[in-house]
């Protein structure tokens, strides 16, 4: 297979840690040839098709040139067998946008992963709201006394952005309201922005797992990412200590009923965060955690993603 790569630089990447990677280096094993671009490289053109300026690359297995790139040149989205969009959040104008783009892409023949109507119509804050059962007590509002009387009535709350990663920007008040105005007005902007609030899950000490499921089925191992002293957040980017776990039978049965409704939508890959018995996230852009199952307990998740992706081409 030719397979397209939308995605974050590449010089960017930190391959140790990398999922998308993780899915090029399977891949490459396989025979399957890989090439690369930015979402700023997309183009449509009137009488044309949706095309990009494209890397083709080779990996190295060299840890610190982990690439050579062996050609450039633009091309037709739909001249790959598949485009894998793999860029990184914010889930800004600019991510909408090239989801278009994609689109325009399927009708022009291409084969787009994750497809970028259900990206653009899942939101990895805004999606568990379609699964109320599964979640912790939420909101969803713009409204300083809204989270006001949240707070009254959990006393110990999480409030994040709607279109961030990695924890960033995710605060935690308790009982004592310490800063809670300035944080308030930090995230809604006096009122101009939404934000999430939920109730803080005690459970976040045995870790904030991610369990990954492909072509609706889930991973059989997970990632819970345990936070380290202080820090409230797990998010290994924020310092997070990472630990594999056999998936629980609770998680497992969430991650089914998730991801049979989910997959058809032409979700092959998600990523959920279940604190405890919560789930507090669905990610669905470009979810992670691959090499860090792999390399604790040996199961090659990119070679199960890469089995689903070359199923999902099959004409």
């Amino acid at each position: 297979m030719k397979l397209l790569f939308v995605a974050d630089p590449l010089e960017s990447f930190v391959i140790y840690k990398d999922s998308t990677f993780a899915m090029m280096r399977e891949a490459q094993a396989r025979g399957h040839s890989i090439s690369a671009c930015e979402p700023r490289h997309l183009r449509w053109v009137q009488g044309e098709k949706v095309s990009a300026v494209t890397r083709n690359i080779h990996l190295t297995g060299d840890k610190n040139a982990w690439f050579t790139e062996t050609g450039q040149q633009r091309a037709d989205l739909c001249s790959f067998d598949a485009v894998l969009m793999r860029k990184d959040p914010p889930f800004d104008a600019e991510y909408i946008y090239a989801t278009h783009l994609l689109s325009q892409a399927e009708r022009e023949g291409a084969k787009v992963f994750n497809k970028p109507q259900a990206l653009r119509e899942h939101p990895e804050k805004l999606a568990i709201l379609e699964f109320p059962d599964t979640i912790a007590p939420t909101l969803v509002t713009r409204s300083a006394q809204d989270i006001r009387d949240f707070h009254a009535q959990h006393r110990d709350i999480i409030l994040k952005p709607l279109d961030g990663m990695g924890g960033v920007g995710i605060f935690r008040v308790r009982e004592d309201e310490m800063n809670f105005g300035s944080i308030i007005e930090t995230l809604n902007l006096s009122g101009q922005q939404t934000v999430m609030v939920q109730k803080f899950l005690p459970e976040i000490t045995e870790g904030d797992k991610r369990v990954l499921i492909i072509n609706g089925e889930p991973v059989p191992h997970c990632l819970a990412r345990i936070p380290q002293g202080k820090e409230v957040r797990g998010n290994l980017a924020a310092g997070g200590r990472g630990v594999v776990q056999p998936l629980n039978a609770t998680d497992r049965a969430t991650a089914l009923e998730i991801g049979r409704v989910l997959a058809p939508r032409g979700l092959l890959l998600i990523g959920l965060d279940i604190i405890g018995s919560k789930v507090t996230e669905i990610n669905v852009t470009s979810p992670t955690c691959f090499q860090e199952i792999n390399d604790q307990a040996g199961c090659n998740v990119a070679a199960i993603f890469i089995d689903a992706l070359e199923r999902a081409v099959q004409p």
